[in-house]
This record gives C-alpha cells, sequence and structure tokens, in this order.
C-alpha cells in the first residue's frame, strides 16, 4: 500500500486533508510558502518544507519533500487573478521534471469543474471540456501532462466550488444587485466531502481515473444563495430577472455510480 504521501500545499483544503491521512497512519510531507505555518504543519505531525513555485525554478528542497514518497498530491490552484497573472503550466511542467527522478508512481491532481467553461445542461466526465477562462485553459493542459506522463499513474479530481467552514460565496455575493445566472444550478462541495474522495483515492489505490466531485444537489443560484443569506443573517444578493441562461449542471457519475461513493456533508 502507498503509506508515504507528500502534499503540495498545506491549505484551506490541504491541512484537514494531511490530517486525516495522519489519521489512519501514513506519513506525510506537506509544503507551505509561508514560513509562519511549517510550525502549524509539524504540530499537526507532517514534516513540513518551505517550498514555492514560479514559472523558471522550484524554491525549496523538493528532492527531499518526494523523497520515499509513494504518491504526490498537488493541491496548488493557479492564480490568475489580478495583475500578477502566472503561467501555471510552467510551474507544473518543473514539478513534472522533478517527479522524473523520484519515487513517485503516482499522482492526484486537484482540478476544477471550471474545465467545461459556459456550456450549458448536463455535464459528465464523457462531456468535452470547452474552456472559457484562463484558469480553465490552464487547468486542462496541466491535466493532460500529467495524464500522458507514462510511468506515472494520474488522478484528475474536478471539484465544484468549495465551501465549509468561513468559506462560503454567499459571504461575497450578498448585498450584491444586478447579478447575472440566477436561474443557474449551483455545483459545489463541502470540503469533508473533498478530503473524504482524495482520501479514498489513495486508500483504495483507484488508479488513472477522471472524475467530477460535485454534491449531488442543484437548487438555482438564486434560490440557494438567498437562503444561505438567510441563514448567515445576511442581505441577499439581487438577480438580473433574465431566464435565457440555462447553465451546466454537473454529475459525478463515476465517483457515485463506479466507485460507489456516497457523500455525507450537506450544503
Amino acid at each position: 500500500m502507498n503509506k508515504n504521501i507528500a502534499i503540495i500545499g498545506c491549505g484551506w483544503l490541504g491541512l484537514p486533508l494531511a490530517k486525516k491521512f495522519i489519521e489512519k497512519e501514513y506519513t506525510v510531507n506537506g509544503s507551505t510558502t509561508s514560513e509562519d505555518k511549517l510550525s502549524t504543519l509539524a504540530a499537526a505531525g507532517i514534516k513540513p518544507f518551505l517550498i514555492s513555485l514560479t514559472e523558471t525554478n522550484i524554491n525549496g528542497d523538493i528532492n527531499s519533500f518526494l523523497d520515499h514518497a509513494d504518491v504526490l498530491i498537488i493541491n496548488v490552484p493557479p492564480k490568475l487573478r489580478g495583475e500578477n497573472k502566472e503561467n501555471y503550466v510552467q510551474k507544473m511542467r518543473l514539478i513534472l521534471k522533478s517527479l522524473r527522478s523520484s519515487t513517485v508512481k503516482k499522482v492526484v491532481f486537484v482540478s476544477s469543474t471550471s474545465v467545461y467553461g459556459d456550456m450549458d445542461g448536463e455535464v459528465t466526465e464523457e462531456t468535452t471540456p470547452q474552456p472559457s477562462t484562463e484558469s480553465g485553459r490552464q487547468l486542462l493542459e496541466c491535466e493532460q501532462l500529467f495524464q500522458n506522463e507514462s510511468g506515472l499513474e494520474t488522478t484528475i479530481i474536478r471539484f465544484g466550488g468549495l465551501i465549509g467552514p468561513n468559506r462560503n460565496p454567499v459571504t461575497m455575493l450578498s448585498k450584491k444587485k444586478n447579478l447575472k445566472n440566477g436561474n443557474a444550478p449551483i455545483n459545489l462541495i463541502h470540503l469533508n466531502d473533498c478530503i473524504r474522495v482524495i482520501f479514498k483515492s489513495v486508500h483504495e489505490n483507484w488508479g488513472p481515473e477522471l472524475l467530477n466531485a460535485v454534491f449531488p444537489y442543484h437548487p438555482s443560484k438564486k434560490k440557494y444563495y438567498t437562503l444561505q443569506a438567510l441563514k448567515q443573517r445576511l442581505q441577499p444578493p439581487e438577480y438580473d430577472n433574465d431566464i435565457a441562461k440555462k447553465g451546466k449542471l454537473i454529475r459525478s457519475y463515476t465517483l457515485t455510480n463506479v466507485k460507489k461513493f456516497e457523500f455525507t456533508t450537506p450544503l
């Protein structure tokens, strides 16, 4: 069994994920870009590494980080907002180059349903991605990068919007007016289920898979975020009365029908 795990990106998702593996008696190397967080990782039983990725270099001891690791979990989203846009693909190429001289045989790549773009209707793993954002385009290219690497077994997990402790889009949407696509369905997943999907993919050795991971509950954005705002005593967002845009509804077919995964944390 693959009992030695390396996790690039021990933040909001990566840290509790690492704790889950440690709880199940895995050894975990974890990376952070913040020196202040090294002690937090160590206190959780993670062997901490200070590693940052640039387009030209990996800063930090990437070789020691990957040493003896069976599985690498890549949990570093693209930074493509604002002025400091990056070449995320180039960063992943550097990781891939390091992997070729490591003990790692399996990669879990945390991707996003943004690779599907703005299509309408039902979406499954069989749907051809049509990314409409730079983030979606670069994620899709990185998926293919790892999938096409010989000698490497890659599981791609396309998560919907992540929610959980101190994280729900409604806090940013509150009080906003004239929002578009209020009748489009939500495609979200709770942190707890994210952790369970990644853990099971490693623990049960799922192999080279492509998985959507979205909770099977899809009310309209208007209905869901209005209810969430009221629950949190926030002013609900206001949506335009446009009904033309249907939006995409993402099914986690492989996850639920093939892998028999059961979601446990409602939205």
